[in-house]
């Protein structure tokens, strides 16, 4: 099975997902390849290569510098076609989601998305894909090939090796109706601490909190332990909390070592998001709120009394 990774990055850094993405096809043998698409991509080259790339195609160009997917299409579509890959996988983001549509589009391919694992039954690939609000998996298959895939965030953690990799540039022919969106401005929203898919602790808060300005109680909390803040769909729908904070099925997933859950009743939607965390930590003053039945520590009250004294608690032991 030949497989090409086509790997996202940020500020000079491939991202956690695309890598564990890449380790996952590494596991399953064949030759694996990756694409970095990008203007001045050339030194991640390396760092794709102890993820478990035997090849890696560096497609380094100023008209790739603006994260629009119709040029990153061309780039994708034209090594497909040269080299025969049978399958395409890529770690779920809004710009991936846009290529692998346009590919499958463009290469009359096969697309399954929200993935969360892979695997060879019978010298096939299947994908396991969850159902039912998260309650069962089934298996999904492809009719044609190439076999694109979008893989669920967080579902793969990477894992570094000491491989080495073929390193080839390739040369970057855009369709003229590529060239037609520009970018004019792109807005980054600032934040302090670790983003939710790398944190080891994440403080997430719900409706409980009452109102957007008690999430100052689960961001002091998250500062002192060094973690990140998350929120339910609920609170992002409600205008609380931004959409990059969102965990859960149709947020982000996430697995850090401690989750604090403030305020969250723990409705399946949510639960899917989170479930990999190593400890769970519920506050909520219903004692029969969902997530009880599934947190590894269950603290039932006031979180407005609760989770400014656990705050102070923290810093006092950090300070000693």
């Amino acid at each position: 099975m030949s497989t090409l990774v086509f790997l996202e990055h940020h500020e000079g850094e491939l991202q956690k997902d695309s890598l564990g993405v890449l380790g996952k096809a590494a596991k399953l043998g064949g030759e694996v390849s990756a694409l970095i698409a990008g203007s001045g991509v050339e030194a991640l080259a390396q760092q794709a290569a102890r993820f478990g790339a035997a090849k890696v195609y560096i497609a380094d160009d100023p008209a790739l510098e603006a994260p629009l997917p119709q040029p990153r299409v061309d780039v994708a579509a034209d090594l497909i076609r040269r080299h025969g890959f049978e399958t395409v996988l890529f770690a779920a983001t809004v710009l991936t989601a846009d290529v692998a549509a346009a590919l499958s589009a463009r290469l009359d391919a096969g697309l399954n998305w929200d993935l969360v694992d892979l695997v060879q039954e019978d010298g096939k690939l299947v994908g396991k894909r969850p159902a039912l609000d998260d309650t069962i998996y089934v298996d999904v298959g492809w009719k044609s090939e190439p076999k694109l895939a979008l893989i669920r965030t967080g579902t793969f953690e990477p894992v570094e090796t000491e491989g080495e990799a073929d390193i080839e540039k390739v040369e970057v022919q855009l369709e003229d109706f590529s060239t037609s969106a520009t970018m004019i401005e792109q807005a980054h929203e600032e934040s302090e601490g670790p983003s939710i898919e790398d944190a080891d602790v994440i403080v997430a808060g719900g409706r409980g909190l009452g109102g957007p300005e008690n999430f100052a109680l689960v961001e002091e909390l998250a500062k002192a332990l060094g973690g990140a803040v998350a929120a339910t769909r609920a609170v992002v729908d409600a205008g609380w909390y931004p959409y990059a904070a969102q965990v859960g099925q149709t947020g982000k997933s996430v697995s850090p070592r401690l989750y604090i859950a403030v305020g969250i009743s723990g409705a399946i939607q949510h639960k899917v998001g989170m479930q990999a965390s190593n400890v769970i930590v519920a506050i909520n003053k219903d004692p029969n709120a969902p997530i009880f039945e599934y947190a590894d520590l269950g603290v039932v009250g006031d979180l407005h009394e609760i989770v400014p004294k656990l705050t102070e608690l923290v810093r006092q032991r950090r300070a000693a």
